[in-house]
């Protein structure tokens, strides 16, 4: 066998007094431990609030008991999805093909209430108009016609008239019935031509606006 190298270095052996100075020394080292009867306690467990474990251990059990199915939940979802997008798909390709499948069927329109203003109210306002047309005031009578027929439009029809409409697009909503709507822009005509036309409206004017008014007014404009 080879021979072992010596456990201390050659020389005479070191004294007594050597010894204990260099075990003194080793004693003295801090970076050093020899008593272990004082080891550092564990640090104290830390504990989540009771509510809060209680809530854990409810979804680790939902999740365990879940846990077999989520595959097939997962390609359940996947098919799904597939389904739609092949639905949408399938919805473009018959609106190109097929564009009258999707036409919206005209929604059938209630009947027109009756709008027409009471007997009185109308006979009072045709003496007014009667009155500035006498007078000579033949434009004046017929816008006052036409602003008493937008008041009435107003009245029935909240907000259908907006400001900004002339009086021809006004007798042209749909809102309003055909005969009515017909009379309204006979009306507007006449008036239209003496305010942007300056064409003086005569007696033959204001005659014409009296008798669409009337019709505006009184039965059969509304049927």
């Amino acid at each position: 066998m080879a021979a072992q190298p010596p456990v201390f270095a050659a020389g005479p052996a070191p004294s007594s007094a050597a010894l204990r100075a260099a075990q003194d020394r080793l004693m003295r080292d801090p970076s050093l431990q020899f008593s272990f009867d004082k080891a550092p306690p564990p640090p104290a467990p830390t504990h989540l609030p009771h509510w809060l474990e209680v809530v854990l251990r409810v979804i680790g059990r939902v999740l365990a008991w879940i846990a077999p199915a989520l595959g097939w939940i997962f390609i359940a979802a996947l098919v799904v999805a597939l389904l739609i997008v092949l639905g949408f798909i399938v919805r473009e390709i018959i609106r190109t093909r097929w564009p009258h499948l999707f036409k919206r069927k005209p929604v059938k329109r209630q009947p027109v209430a009756d709008w027409r203003p009471e007997a009185a109210v109308a006979r009072a306002l045709l003496e007014e108009a009667d009155r500035l047309a006498a007078a000579g005031h033949y434009a004046e009578a017929a816008r006052l016609l036409l602003h008493r027929s937008i008041e009435e439009i107003e009245g029935r029809r909240p907000r259908l008239v907006r400001p900004a409409l002339t009086s021809r697009e006004i007798g042209r909503l749909d809102d309003i019935p055909e005969a009515a709507r017909t009379t309204f822009a006979a009306i507007a005509a006449v008036v239209e031509r003496s305010f942007f036309g300056g064409a003086d409206v005569d007696a033959t004017g204001f005659a014409e606006c009296r008798r669409t008014y009337e019709a505006f007014a009184f039965p059969g404009a509304w049927a």
